[in-house]
């Protein structure tokens, strides 16, 4: 029993970078994040050889080789930026924002087409989505800026913000990517709203929102194809909505078992956009809700987290980074069960995908900085009863 004390007591005593870090970051939210990559992982293993045959690709774990390399790769970057401190943080985002607004820049030039957009750059073999990249460095940015300017110091701090938000809307238009657009948006306002602006410019926002996302409708054409086949099902194409519903029955209750999914060979893009319904042939309607319901423990206690802290900046970076997690996940999920219309959104740590992958490493990593328990980053409340974590 002695022995047992001494070594937890050395080990809360620990100030080394990794002792410190390992005492303040939620180690409850680390877990389930591990978890869902790890799922990710067995998923990847049980959809590339479907993939892999439909894309004529002779290795069938060609696609679940590099999803390990890619996990890999997604926990060093979450747990080294978990490592941050807010000052490291905000300089991390302010250079990934430049060098991803940048590579956008460049992408009408150089980069890869793929279904009729513009969204990569093929390095060495491998495709970067710099969007994917930019999007939880641009929140970090208007989080600052809102912060910045609510200290009545002279800095435009939502002038820059909303800047900063039309450049890179801008950008992913001309690729074009309506649905990156609309997941920033939404990620965008709900951090406009938490840094405590006026409801009526909230509204605004809101109303301009939604009559931006109308017009692309009329000036997009694949947007109004997806759309009407939402509508319209019996006048349109919906063969990838149709075999990912047929999937997604056939597992019923607890599934076909692990490698025994029949109708995922049928279901395009089933290891990207509709790895969903593969989880759900083979594990169940018990498995998916499980699956649901690790996004949204990330979600609800990491908005949790986030509204103790005492910070303005850190709140709302922080509950926006979530947001920007738990709107992916919903829109994914959404598709699948045909909800909203089709939109090529990955599920968080689960699709394979590197730039996904490697993003959401950056994005959740950059959240679990923010709420590690610092003296006097939380609420009063909060803090008395973390100040153990640093006796």
């Amino acid at each position: 029993m002695t022995t047992a004390n001494q070594a937890h007591a050395f080990a809360r005593s620990d100030r080394s970078a990794l002792g410190v870090w390992w005492w303040t970051v939620d180690r409850w939210m680390l877990g389930v994040v591990a978890l869902l990559m790890a799922i990710g992982v067995a998923l990847s293993f049980a959809s590339s050889p479907a993939a892999a045959a439909r894309m004529n690709i002779g290795d069938p774990f060609h696609f679940a080789v590099r999803q390990c390399v890619f996990g890999a790769g997604a926990a060093v970057i979450l747990l080294s930026v978990s490592m941050l401190e807010v000052r490291g943080i905000k300089r991390a985002a302010f250079f990934i924002w430049l060098v991803a607004i940048g590579i956008m820049i460049a992408l009408p030039f150089f980069g890869h087409n793929a279904k009729g957009a513009t969204r990569w750059l093929e390095v060495g073999g491998f495709t970067l989505q710099p969007s994917e990249f930019m999007k939880p460095a641009l929140i970090i940015l208007v989080a600052w800026m809102f912060s910045e300017g609510q200290k009545g110091q002279g800095v435009p701090g939502v002038s820059i913000a909303f800047a900063l938000y039309f450049v890179s809307i801008g950008l992913l238009l001309i690729q074009p990517d309506i649905g990156q657009t609309v997941l920033i948006t939404i990620a965008f306002g709900a951090a406009f709203w938490m840094a405590g602006v006026p409801l009526s410019w909230v509204m605004l926002l809101g109303g301009v929102a939604i009559a931006g996302l109308s017009s692309t409708y009329f000036l997009f054409p694949h947007v109004a194809s997806r759309v009407d086949r939402f509508i319209s099902p019996d006048n349109a194409d919906t063969h990838q909505v149709d075999r990912a519903a047929e999937a997604i029955a056939a597992g019923k209750l607890f599934g076909r078992g692990p490698g025994e999914g029949v109708m995922k060979r049928h279901v395009p893009d089933l290891h990207t956009d509709f790895i969903y319904s593969v989880a759900a042939e083979e594990y169940g309607l018990i498995f998916s809700l499980l699956l649901i319901s690790l996004f949204a423990f990330v979600v609800i206690r990491g908005l949790y987290r986030a509204m103790k802290l005492s910070d303005p900046f850190e709140q709302v970076a922080a509950a926006g980074l979530f947001v920007l997690v738990g709107q992916q996940a919903f829109i994914n999920v959404a598709v699948n069960l045909n909800m909203i219309p089709t939109k090529g959104m990955t599920l968080p740590f689960i699709s394979y995908g590197g730039s996904s992958m490697l993003a959401m490493g950056l994005t959740l990593g950059m959240a679990l900085a923010l709420t590690r328990r610092r003296p006097g980053a939380y609420t009063p409340t909060e803090g008395l009863a973390k100040a153990g974590a640093f006796a």
